[in-house]
């Protein structure tokens, strides 16, 4: 597998390009295969594309694919062959062997005009055979104009021409006579009825200059108008399971296209179509505006999808993420996870503090622990990682002070400290969720000793906030309020409940101010 996008659009015309500059300028991954032959390739200009008009096709695109391009867009010259879906998405073959994923299709490639078989009108399509009045009525008003009745729909085409020129003929070709109705609205119009089946087109130089009829006459004229029946370029979708349906003027049908939505989405999940696949009657403006609005879509179900995988991640992170398991993995990946240095907020409040037994809770890698017992303190240092304990214990030892220090594995969720049995009892940075914490905190004030001290501290909602980096876990973040509110105002003074700024840097290096959650309490 060579490469995997956001979205991969088939078709780089102007649907496929809005659709990609839509998601580019989204940020999504995108590349935009095409296989170089627009249907309006031979047209001399795109028309009715407001502040485009006359604009030629190949500058359209070309100008199209820069701006793509700019927001990061790629491009590939080629073909799908086939497309079949899997639980990431969409296994897309190329026509060079190559196979790539998406995880969202945008379908674009454009429909097929099939033209009546008449010696010489495939050669001069585009150029002067013509289809549609609004790309090419304005181009040859005023000329003389040969409707070719190849189908039911001919008297419909003779009476639109007929507002671009006053010379508009009907060329019968093999069609029946008009009936007594018809010919008479013909004949309200001054349009001319030539019987006779076409035999072929009259060529000067490079111009048209009529038809030959079978009878050997010729029709002098400037423009030939036919109908031909679209049908959309549908072999990818009808692999993945997208019948075209037809589509119909009244009571005839004049082509087939593939069904989906008003953004473009099909009934297959993570397909989308735009432009003349799904609407053969669109022109160039209205393709691309289609391309826009599936681009949109697209872009909204990606979030969606994208959503729905953080809200899975971060649930199992939740549950998993703070537990032993987790822990052990964490210490044992590197080295030293902390700086070695004790947390500030316990250095501000112990400094002044008569030794006596302190209960370190989440003890790390030791730090807090051996600054205590350095000031003479005995401490009960806890942690669930017996990685951590080990690496604390040999600091411990390095420092001169291991026989002061009492290391225990335990969960404390689980396995309550004895109450009232400490002098100062730490928390630094426990985040847990907010039912078992509030639990813990609880378990923490009953294990202080009458006239001692609770210090818990952690990180601020205010640093989510800031350019910190935090781990994103909002309901396992508190304030120091929060865990004063929680204390009987009988048994506890609150000394400090409060966000106490300090200096920090964020992951760039850039320096700024963050924010500890801080409760200090004593116990009367």
């Amino acid at each position: 597998m060579d490469e995997t996008y956001d979205v991969v659009v088939v078709g780089g015309g102007a649907a496929g390009l809005s659709g990609a500059l839509a998601l580019t300028r989204a940020r999504r991954s995108v590349l935009v295969i095409d296989s170089g032959e627009p249907r309006n390739a031979p047209a001399g200009h795109v028309h009715n594309y407001l502040t485009r008009d006359g604009t030629p096709p190949a500058e359209l695109l070309a100008t199209g694919r820069t701006e793509v391009a700019g927001y990061g867009g790629q491009f590939r010259t080629g073909r799908v062959d086939a497309a079949s879906r899997d639980d990431e998405g969409f296994k897309l073959s190329l026509d060079d062997g190559s196979t790539l994923r998406a995880r969202r299709l945008l379908v674009t490639t454009g429909l097929t005009d099939e033209l009546p078989d008449v010696p010489g009108v495939a050669q001069r399509w585009g150029r002067d055979v013509l289809h549609c009045p609004y790309c090419h009525g304005w181009e040859v008003r005023d000329r003389r104009i040969g409707v070719l009745a190849t189908g039911p729909l001919a008297l419909h085409q003779a009476e639109m021409w007929r507002q671009w020129s006053s010379d508009v003929l009907l060329l019968l070709h093999d069609a029946p006579a008009p009936d007594e109705a018809a010919a008479e609205r013909l004949a309200a119009r001054g349009i001319a009825v030539v019987p006779g089946p076409v035999a072929g087109l009259e060529v000067s130089g490079d111009a048209l200059t009529g038809v030959r009829l079978a009878s050997g006459r010729v029709v002098a004229l400037d423009a030939v108008v036919v109908a031909t029946r679209m049908v959309p370029r549908a072999g990818l979708l009808v692999g993945l399971g997208l019948a075209p349906e037809e589509v119909t003027m009244g009571e005839y049908v004049i082509g087939t296209q593939i069904p989906a939505d008003p953004s473009g989405a099909t009934s297959v999940p993570g397909v989308w179509v735009a432009g003349n696949a799904a609407d053969l009657r669109s022109q160039v403006i209205s393709a691309a505006a289609a391309g826009l609005n599936a681009g949109a879509a697209i872009n909204a179900d990606l979030i969606a999808a994208d959503t729905e995988a953080a809200l899975t991640a971060y649930r199992q992170m939740l549950a998993t993420a703070f537990e032993a398991p987790a822990w052990e993995e964490r210490y044992r990946s590197r080295p030293t996870v902390w700086s070695g240095r004790p947390n500030p907020q316990l250095v501000t409040e112990a400094a002044d503090l008569k030794p006596g037994r302190a209960l370190d809770v989440g003890s790390g890698e030791g730090a807090d622990a051996v600054w205590l017992a350095e000031r003479g303190w005995r401490v009960t240092a806890v942690d669930i990682s017996t990685t951590a304990l080990g690496r604390a214990a040999g600091h411990a030892d390095a420092a001169g002070v291991g026989d002061l220090i009492e290391w225990t594995h335990a969960d404390l969720r689980e396995t309550p400290p004895a109450q009232e049995a400490y002098d100062l009892v730490s928390a630094q940075f426990m985040h847990l969720p907010p039912e078992q914490r509030r639990e813990l905190f609880t378990r923490l004030a009953a294990a202080v000793a009458p006239g001692g001290t609770l210090l818990i501290v952690g990180h601020h909602p205010f640093d989510l906030w800031t350019s910190a980096h935090r781990l994103h876990v909002p309901d396992m973040m508190f304030t120091g309020e929060e865990v004063a509110d929680s204390l009987d105002p009988a048994r506890w003074e609150v000394l400090s409940a409060e966000a106490r700024p300090r200096t920090g840097h964020d992951p760039e290096g850039q320096e700024i101010t963050l924010h500890d959650a801080v409760l200090l309490a004593r116990r009367r």
